[in-house]
């Protein structure tokens, strides 16, 4: 091979001569020719040198080596040091690419100066389900989860420029795992986190590795949700033959070029992203009605309470009255004066002028003691 190609990409494998053969399918199939696989062997016992030279395509370069610690990254990066290309892709060895995975991501590195890339990941559950994942980096509180929490990004989903691992290092040798992610991390945050791009647009399938227990509690709950609803386009739910991989299935509808299956996926994954985003509105707006709702609930009993407590008010005040009266003597004391008690005290006669109550006496039983009110001038 002696023309530089475009591309390096990377497919690191270990003991899964079952499925790598499908993915190794699906980047000969790329509509940019312009690459060179670099397939490398981390200690395989299995049948997969075989089923590289099955392959037979003079762009596969195969590194036959012994099992490196962890998951390998000392050998990726021999492979790596390698690499002629100028554009470097990541193809897990049971993932599947689209036809044009290479075209949009390379265009998109193009078109916005970028020097890492991503597409929408697509999870694919054992049983047959696609699951759209969302992710723009380009919001900042994504942006900053992806940074300092969680990967939500397969590696099969990401190309970048080779020049990306002489400014920012290799993969970290040292890690027990995820030194994918530790590796885009550095990237982007090395280029002050503005070198990067992202297409909407699904390039890959992601599959469950077989060493992983269970699938990410996220896309459980999608599987769950897909399993559940009847607007699930069938696009997104494929038929899983008892006893083979799910790859095969996949790999089967994806290579077959009258079926249209790339485009039917692109388009129902805007369905399922669209009904998401329209539940999560109702939800929001029922919440809010039923928040307008209680809201008019608690003022009607607070009204009603306050009422409530008015009338008890009175009522103790009256009950309060009539105590009062029991306790005070039927005759005024000898200082009293009707004609003087209304003249030191004008409230009181407007008070029986209007009938209100029949005479001074019979306000001073009710208040006057209480009050202290005088008796003459």
């Amino acid at each position: 091979m002696s023309e530089r190609p475009r591309f390096s990409i990377l497919m690191p494998t270990h003991n899964r001569a079952d499925v790598v053969g499908f993915a190794i399918k699906s980047v000969l199939a790329q509509t940019e020719p312009s690459f060179e696989l670099l397939i490398v062997g981390d200690g395989c016992t299995d049948d997969t040198a075989n089923v590289v030279a099955v392959c037979a395509d003079p762009r596969i370069r195969w590194f036959d080596l012994p099992k490196a610690p962890h998951f390998g990254y000392a050998n990726r990066n021999f492979a790596l040091r390698e690499a002629r290309g100028e554009l470097v892709a990541f193809a897990a060895h049971d993932d599947l690419l689209f036809p044009d995975h290479l075209a949009r991501l390379s265009a998109r590195l193009e078109e916005t100066g970028a020097e890492w890339v991503y597409s929408r990941p697509l999870w694919v559950s054992p049983d047959g389900v696609v699951m759209p994942l969302c992710g723009n980096l380009k919001n900042a509180d994504e942006l900053a989860r992806f940074l300092q929490a969680e990967n939500f990004i397969p590696a099969s989903c990401i190309v970048h420029t080779r020049a990306c691992l002489e400014k920012y290092g290799y993969w970290r040798e040292d890690l027990a795992e995820a030194a994918d992610w530790e590796l885009w991390r550095r990237i982007i945050e090395g280029g002050s986190c503005e070198n990067f791009a992202y297409d909407a647009v699904p390039t890959t399938l992601h599959f469950k590795a077989n060493w992983r227990k269970r699938l990410d509690p996220a896309v459980t709950s999608l599987v769950a949700l897909a399993k559940a609803s009847n607007w699930w386009p069938q696009a997104l739910r494929l038929r899983i033959d008892p006893g083979g991989p799910e790859q095969a299935v996949f790999s089967q509808r994806l290579h077959d070029a009258a079926s249209g299956w790339v485009e039917e996926v692109r388009r129902a994954v805007v369905t399922v992203v669209e009904r998401l985003a329209w539940e999560h509105t109702m939800h929001g707006l029922g919440e809010r009605d039923r928040a307008r709702e209680e809201a008019a609930i608690l003022a009607s009993l607070l009204r009603q309470r306050d009422a409530e407590i008015a009338e008890l008010t009175d009522l103790i005040g009256t009950l309060g009255d009539h105590a009062t009266a029991l306790r005070m003597p039927l005759s005024p004391p000898a200082e009293f004066r009707e004609q003087l008690y209304l003249q030191v005290n004008p409230d009181v006669a407007e008070a029986v002028q209007n009938g209100e109550v029949q005479s001074g006496f019979e306000h001073w039983l009710r208040h006057g003691r209480r009050e202290h009110r005088p008796l003459r001038p």
